[in-house]
């Protein structure tokens, strides 16, 4: 693997397996250290616990993705300030260095008013990174409906860092080599997986949908890319524990060889 690149591995990639699974498979295949996805497995709540596993495993967590989604809404509390603020405290206390946000829900809408200034001003009494993730319009049918505020699309906020999901960008329908070119190095942080033209979020091995994944990876190479390439693929169709080590193994090859074959 070329030593200008670190691969994560999220704990949402091994779902519906533990937090602790990906510690384990992580370890195991190489990877570079973990995304904590904060979410309803109490393991992934618990700083100590947290602790345990990077001991354990001796792999470090380079990144927390706050508790952003529908089914995390009472995960470290209600208050969203409260929970990017919890974020912080967990990834200083562990050595993370980036702390993984989505833009807030349209119906949140003092938390949005306010959202771009104070994730500036969280910023500014940390070293951590909040890199704000672009999403995408809810499509259903021809309609779609804009469910993020002050927008899904995060070249259109001067957020400092960002995240760059190749999921979010089949869904939304939005080319990610422009994306990526367009945010410059505000690209901190990237989700590595791939998509079609399905209004799911579907999180695929990349290889497996029609993102130019291997085009955005040399991009960023080639545009001295210095943040981290974190695996959030979706194994949860996978027949057993060997098909899933398989879908991780994969992800994993496919980026390192994308990253250094050249064009």
């Amino acid at each position: 693997m070329s030593p200008d690149i670190t691969i994560g591995l999220s704990t949402s990639s091994v779902y519906p397996e533990s937090t602790a699974v990906a510690f384990e498979l992580a370890s195991a295949l190489g990877y570079d250290g973990v995304e904590v996805m904060v979410g309803t497995d109490a393991m992934s709540q618990d700083s100590a616990t947290l602790e345990a596993l990077m001991d354990h495993y001796q792999i470090p967590i380079l990144s927390i993705h706050a508790p952003c989604l529908l089914i995390t809404q009472r995960v470290w509390g209600t208050d969203p300030w409260g929970k990017l603020d919890k974020a912080r405290a967990v990834a200083e206390q562990l050595g993370a260095s980036t702390v993984v946000v989505h833009p807030p829900f349209r119906w949140q809408r003092e938390y949005a008013r306010a959202f771009e200034g104070g994730i500036a001003r969280m910023e500014e009494v940390t070293h951590v990174r909040f890199a704000v993730e672009n999403m995408y319009p809810w499509r259903a049918g021809p309609s779609a409906l804009g469910a993020y505020s002050p927008d899904w699309d995060i070249r259109n906020q001067d957020y400092r860092h960002t995240t760059v999901d190749l999921s979010h960008t089949a869904v939304s329908r939005t080319d990610p080599r422009e994306m990526v070119a367009d945010l410059g190095d505000r690209v901190a942080h990237v989700h590595l997986a791939d998509g079609t033209d399905s209004p799911r979020d579907e999180h695929l091995v990349p290889g497996r949908g029609d993102q130019p994944v291997t085009e955005v990876l040399q991009f960023l190479r080639d545009s001295g890319f210095a943040g981290m390439v974190i695996a959030e693929v979706t194994t949860r169709a996978a027949a057993d524990r060997d098909e899933r080590i398989a879908d991780l193994r994969e992800t994993l090859e496919f980026t390192q060889r994308a990253w250094t074959t050249q064009p």
